[in-house]
């Protein structure tokens, strides 16, 4: 099982790759690490994270997609109706956009750290975008 370190603002995760469930979204974005980005707080989904990535494109479709992704679960939208984004959730969320409901491929799952994950979020929701960094070790 592969090990992740999302440092994201002040704070630190321990994750994994969910490589059994959606192995070519893993694969996909093992190519892009370490992955950095922003973090700004979700619109229209509830308590969550993205990181809005315009047309970039993975190359992938659907595996192991979610509308509903729990606290710590991270999913990565591959484009189509919406840009391109990846969504971490710290509390309840319904993913969606100005388009409707959305399903995003479920692909990290934080392991460690979580009692850290509404104070993330709370970080960003009250004080703006916060750096966030995908790395594997």
């Amino acid at each position: 099982m592969s090990q992740l370190i999302v440092r994201a603002g002040e704070f630190t995760f321990e994750a994994r790759f969910e490589e059994q469930l959606a192995p070519k979204t893993v694969a996909a974005f093992r190519k892009a690490m370490p992955f950095e980005s922003q973090a700004i707080h979700v619109r229209w989904s509830g308590e969550g994270v993205w990181m809005p990535l315009g047309n970039l494109d993975f190359g992938v479709s659907y595996e192991n997609h979610t509308s509903y992704p729990a606290p710590g679960q991270i999913i990565l939208y591959p484009g189509g109706i919406s840009e391109t984004e990846i969504l971490l959730a710290y509390g309840g969320v319904h993913f969606a956009s100005k388009m409707g409901q959305l399903a995003g491929n479920h692909f990290i799952t934080l392991t460690s750290g979580l009692e850290n994950l509404t104070a993330f979020g709370k970080t960003v929701l009250w004080k703006g975008a916060q750096k966030i960094r995908f790395e594997e070790v």
